[in-house]
């Protein structure tokens, strides 16, 4: 660590400088690789410097080309247009979705179910009775099977009721009747002297003259 050297903008040195040392390594095998490369398309061309051309073509000629190894320049894929070209490619037309006119039974009441039967109201009074029994008898009995009684608790203390009386709550008697007029009583009393003094008794003879 001692030997890295913190250096000025602008400042080369050529004494323990890496970074110096690193960029010329890079360039030294930046050029190596460029004249490989070079030497390598000169032979792939037949431009290869010191060999005769009928030689580079014998060499071209004499190589094989394995087409599971080697590309076909092109081939395959001409091969595959051309065969997708030839296709019938015909058009699908998609139609955008219809709405479903389904039948509702809130509207088309014919697609109910048939109404239940109502039972009768002596059935109804029936199972309300058998219900009330089996509530308020069977099932206490039931689940009390084998088990303690419990032990009675305090009973309830009587308490006034507190009923409005009408002797005290004037409010609550009905309204006086409305008293007749003179008249009228004296027209009732003939009517009724009448009824009792001569209609009655002449009835009550009749009757007894007819039985």
């Amino acid at each position: 660590m001692s030997d890295i050297l913190p250096l000025t903008i602008g400042v080369l040195p050529t004494h323990n400088h890496y970074g110096l040392r690193n960029t010329q390594a890079l360039a030294g095998v930046s050029h190596v690789w460029q004249d490989f490369f070079a030497r390598a398309l000169a032979e792939q061309l037949g431009d290869t410097p010191g060999v005769p051309a009928a030689q580079a073509s014998a060499a071209q000629a004499s190589a094989a080309m394995d087409p599971a190894v080697e590309p076909s320049e092109g081939a395959d894929l001409l091969a595959q247009i051309l065969t997708q070209r030839e296709c019938d490619v015909k058009d699908t037309i998609i139609a955008p979705p219809e709405p479903l006119f389904l039948p509702i039974a809130e509207f088309d009441t014919e697609l109910l179910p048939p109404a239940a039967t109502p039972f009768s109201q002596e059935e109804i009074v029936a199972q309300q009775r058998q219900q009330n029994f089996e509530s308020g008898w069977v099932r206490p009995i039931v689940l009390s099977a084998g088990q303690p009684l419990p032990e009675p608790g305090p009973a309830p203390q009587p308490r006034p009721l507190h009923l409005p009386i009408a002797e005290f709550e004037l409010d609550l008697l009905p309204p006086p009747a409305t008293p007749y007029p003179t008249e009228e009583l004296l027209a009732q009393q003939q009517a009724l002297d009448f009824d009792y003094h001569w209609a009655r008794p002449l009835v009550t003879q009749n009757l007894r003259l007819a039985a």
